[in-house]
């Protein structure tokens, strides 16, 4: 008597075994990062992440979600898209936004000049961060609304090909 046949990995797990791998691998990264983060100061780095979850419950998430209702209304959708593309626009604001804020947390000592001794640790100037930031933000603003008046362009291009399509007359479209 045969055995039943078990579905392959792919079909179990729903994701190629290189997922798997990369997924399993990230874990480990974060367990080893964890316990040499826990090792210094526990208490201290359990209240620092209480901190967080409630500053970013509490008062991030209100102020983000604000400011992404507000641009939603500031930059409408065109009504010719399908509702699930309905807020293109706005993700052009979105994603440099995004970036730029994620490098401020990360970077903020440094780019605030809070970091007392990195001079004489390092032998760099702490000065130079606000301005890299900054530039690195226009940077991210300006390719993103080339993005946006490329995006553009090619819509009215297509706008303007399907209504010479649909003046044609229904015999030279069968054509």
């Amino acid at each position: 008597m045969k055995r039943p046949r078990m579905p392959p990995l792919r079909d179990r797990y729903g994701a190629s075994p290189l997922h798997l791998l990369l997924v399993l691998c990230s874990f480990a990264l974060a367990l080893y990062a964890g316990l040499r983060l826990l090792k210094g100061d526990p208490v201290g780095v359990a209240l620092w992440f209480v901190g967080a979850a409630l500053l970013h419950d509490l008062v991030l998430l209100p102020l983000y979600t604000l400011t992404d209702r507000a641009l939603q209304l500031l930059l409408p959708a065109p009504d010719r898209r399908p509702p699930p593309a309905n807020g293109g626009r706005v993700n052009y604001v979105r994603i440099p936004g995004l970036v730029s804020l994620l490098l401020l947390v990360v970077w903020y000592p440094l780019i605030l000049r809070r970091v007392p001794g990195y001079q004489v640790s390092t032998g760099l100037s702490a000065g130079s961060f606000l301005g890299h930031w900054l530039l690195i933000t226009a940077a991210l603003f300006a390719a993103s609304g080339l993005c946006l008046l490329t995006a553009m362009a090619r819509g009215s291009r297509r706008t303007r090909r399907t209504r010479r399509i649909r003046r044609r007359k229904p015999a030279e479209r069968k054509r």
